[in-house]
């Protein structure tokens, strides 16, 4: 057969009416087939737009797979309008408007076949055709990978999408294709999308990795049904199913994913069976607005690779999980806001670093014969209007079991607590709740602590092996009824009210780990030595510091106001009292830390405090992440300072606007306490960005009363990081050239200002950065002199970020 034509062998009613014919081109060999027919394609290039409109055969030689391309310069290579059989073809498109192979009649069976291609799609069906495609390969970078659209269906069996310039496989339009043992990977837009009512999709035994959008999208009414799939890999979301999307997912595996390994919203349901969800950077799942459902059976998340919780269910939704396992995260089950909730039965929660079940501003959870172990906390109903029940759950190996606050009112029937570093139930903060013969053991602290007088109600609950005792109330405590304790002095059967305490109550309790020995080391007592520098020498450095006019005269006015009135002490006359405790507030970088360091060192030389060194702490060095152990932080951080300064950067943050949700209160309320107690030997800074400082100090009039004045960092003026760099170049002998110090102004003053601008640090990281592009290029000098070593031009400065 001759190079680049066309055998067709013609059939008829019986073998005897066969006959065969060649033709130069492909169109010419389909006008004249008929049903039936086999067209034989030698190997070559055909630029022709090919149309199959008949039940023929159309393929490529045996053998010589990917010989035969059909690569018109424009338009569609290839349309099928008939059941037609398609296969060892290579099409090529070169069209951004049009597919590359186009589907649009019949019930035609394509295999072998590699679309590579630049077109709006590599392959797209589309109305009433129903195409079974066999083991194809789309390479897009152009467009869609597959497209089915417009009522159209089919069955791709492994197929695979090796590179799509948007969406790997996109039905829409009342489409309902089936995909069986397919892969899609490195598309740039989603793996699987499906949008719109009446459209559907279908996936078994598929594989979705390497793409820049989320693996499956399911948007606008569509239903999608997922059975032994792999989605893996993504740069968004693993599964976003959005606007009354339904999806069901069974034996499904998603995992290595950063973002949220499945995220709904907008009434969507999700049906989870027999899955796992596991290394995923934000939640496992995300749940999110009324009328949204997850139902999860038999189903595992774990390996969180964030600080996210694995399930978080907020703004109305509902998730349910039964007989499934959490563990290995961060926190475990987060519910939040009023009409969200979550039913969770027979399921294991476990090795959670932070809060197994939290339940806020006003939502539910009922928990059924489930299991919490090694967790921080158990379970954590937080507030007013939170609540739910716990029913026949075991919580084991705890910092606390449960802990109900701030007007949360839970019901908790039948519950053991086992081994609680801590204690086993702890309520505070004007909780409420109900405990119905529920169980502690083994305690490190309390079995039951409630304090503040908070009106909960225990009946017929047990204590047994309470390190601290068995139950510890406030005066106007729970209401009690049939409570025992393994204490001898045990709880008194029928009491109506609060008993007396099992045990002796500690009288300087700060918290219930108050009693654990500390196990880091003491800090070695300061001597106070005398200041080396006297209070000018320092007030002189800080004037020498670039710009901070307005802080240079309130530290100096504040300066001044000591001095005076200790010379006034002195003259046997009153001295007005000063507070000396400051807010500072500004952007990062204008020099808060550096001015804290120098007040210290001031206070120190004029005998304020002992030796005015710096303490520097941040949330993470006050907060910890159980109850008690946040107070034991604080006043450690205060001990440390003793005889000088305690400067708390980014101080708003412990009091975060969903402060309910940690032990930033705690800290808040042992500073205020200690910055009292002891007033004279340690002066406390709080210092962060000006709006998050307002609002933390407008929240906390506990906190404002105590200091004495604000004073404002502003932002640097380019000529004042202009005076930083030839600060830093002056120290480090170097020299800037003619033109630099203009270059320099026009790139401060073109630099974004965001929330990654440093200001003097930015300054710095400037001039490292033009030293090590000097270095770069005198290294290439043979022989350098020393204006060659010294000297930093305008091209050393750093590109714009």
């Amino acid at each position: 057969m001759a190079q680049g034509t066309v055998q067709v062998t013609h059939t008829g009613t019986s073998r005897w009416r066969r006959r065969t014919g060649e033709y130069a081109s492909l169109a010419a060999a389909l006008e004249a087939a008929g049903d039936g027919d086999v067209l034989t394609v030698a190997p070559g290039t055909y630029r022709e737009n090919l149309v199959v409109q008949r039940a023929v055969t159309l393929r490529g030689p045996e053998g010589s797979p990917g010989s035969v391309r059909i690569a018109p310069v424009d338009g569609v290579p290839l349309t099928v309008r008939a059941s037609a059989t398609v296969q060892d073809l290579h099409v090529e498109g070169q069209d951004a408007a049009a597919p590359a192979l186009l589907v649009e009649e019949g019930a035609p069976e394509i295999t072998d076949v590699r679309v590579v291609t630049r077109s709006a799609a590599g392959i797209e069906v589309r109305g009433g055709a129903r195409p079974t495609v066999r083991r194809c390969t789309v390479d897009n970078p152009g467009g869609i990978g597959i497209a089915v659209l417009d009522g159209g269906g089919g069955v791709f069996e492994e197929c695979e999408v090796v590179a799509a310039g948007q969406a790997g496989v996109a039905v829409r339009g009342g489409a309902h294709p089936r995909l069986e043992r397919c892969r899609v990977h490195h598309t740039s837009g989603s793996g699987l999308s499906a949008t719109g009512e009446h459209t559907g999709l279908e996936a078994v035994g598929c594989e979705v990795y390497e793409v820049k959008g989320s693996g499956v999208q399911i948007t606008g009414r569509a239903t999608a049904h997922l059975t032994d799939c792999d989605v893996h890999r993504t740069t968004a979301d693993g599964v976003t199913l959005d606007t009354d999307a339904v999806l069901t997912l069974a034996d499904c595996r998603i995992h290595d994913v950063p973002e949220n390994a499945v995220d709904l919203r907008s009434r969507s349901v999700l049906t989870l069976t027999r899955s796992t969800v596991r290394q995923f950077g934000r939640n496992g799942l995300s749940v999110w607005d009324p009328g949204t459902r997850v139902d999860a059976n038999q189903c595992e998340i774990h390996d969180s690779t964030g600080d996210y919780p694995a399930v978080w269910v907020s703004d109305g939704a509902t998730a349910v999980l039964d007989a499934c396992r959490v563990h290995d995260v961060p926190d475990a089950l987060f519910v939040l806001d009023r009409g969200s909730r979550v039913d969770v039965v027979d399921t294991d929660l476990s090795q959670v670093r932070n809060t197994a079940v939290s339940v806020s501003d006003g939502a539910t959870a009922q928990l059924d014969d489930c299991r919490i172990r090694e967790a921080a906390t158990g379970a954590w109903f937080r507030d007013h209007g939170s609540g739910g029940t716990l029913s026949n759950c075991t919580v084991d190996a705890t910092q606390t079991g449960v802990i109900v606050t701030k007007g949360a009112d839970p019901t908790i029937e039948r519950c053991s607590v086992t081994s609680p570093a801590e204690a086993g139930f702890y309520v505070s903060a004007g909780g409420r709740g109900s405990f119905h013969g529920c169980r502690v053991s083994g305690s490190g602290g309390y079995g039951f602590h409630v304090i503040d007088g908070c009106r909960t109600t225990l009946k017929k609950c047990r204590t047994e092996r309470c390190s601290r005792g068995g139950y510890e109330f406030a005066e106007d405590g729970p209401l009690v009824e049939e409570c025992t304790s393994d204490e001898s002095g045990g709880m008194r059967p029928g009491a109506t009210a609060a008993p007396e305490p099992v045990v002796q109550t500690a009288t300087q309790s700060v918290g219930l780990l108050s009693a654990v020995p500390d196990q880091r080391p003491a800090a070695p007592p300061q001597e106070e030595a005398q200041p080396s520098r006297t209070s000018k020498a320092v007030l002189g450095e800080l004037d020498a510091l670039v710009g901070l006019e307005s802080v240079k005269r309130e530290v100096r006015a504040l300066t001044d106001m000591i001095e005076v009135g200790r010379r006034r002490q002195e003259a046997g006359l009153k001295a007005a009292s000063v507070r000396r405790h400051l807010v500072f507030t500004g952007s990062p970088g204008t020099g808060k830390t550096t001015v804290a360091r120098l007040y210290g060192e001031i206070l120190a030389s004029l005998g304020v405090l002992g030796t005015g060194h710096l303490v520097e702490v941040s949330r993470v060095d006050l907060v910890g992440e159980h109850i008690g152990s946040t107070a034991i932080r604080t006043q450690e951080a205060f001990q440390r300072a003793q005889g000088g300064v305690l400067f708390i950067d980014e101080a708003y943050a412990l009091s975060p606007e969903d402060s309910g949700r940690d032990f930033g209160r705690e800290a808040i309320d042992t500073l205020v306490k200690l910055m009292e107690d002891q007033r004279d030997s340690v002066v406390v800074i709080v210092a962060g960005y000006t709006a998050e400082m307002e609002r933390f100090l407008s929240v906390n009039p506990g906190v404002a009363s105590r200091f004495s004045r604000t004073i404002t960092f502003s932002d640097y003026l380019p000529e004042e990081l202009l005076r930083i760099v030839e600060q830093q170049a002056d120290e480090h002998e170097y020299r800037l050239a003619s033109g630099t110090p203009e270059a320099l102004l026009k790139y401060f003053t073109a630099i974004p200002k965001g929330p990654a601008f440093g200001n003097g640090r930015t300054a710095r990281q400037t001039f490292e950065s033009m030293v090590e592009r000097h270095a770069g290029r005198v290294a290439q000098v043979d022989e350098p002199d020393t204006d060659d070593l010294t000297l930093l031009y305008p091209e050393d400065l750093p590109e714009l970020p």
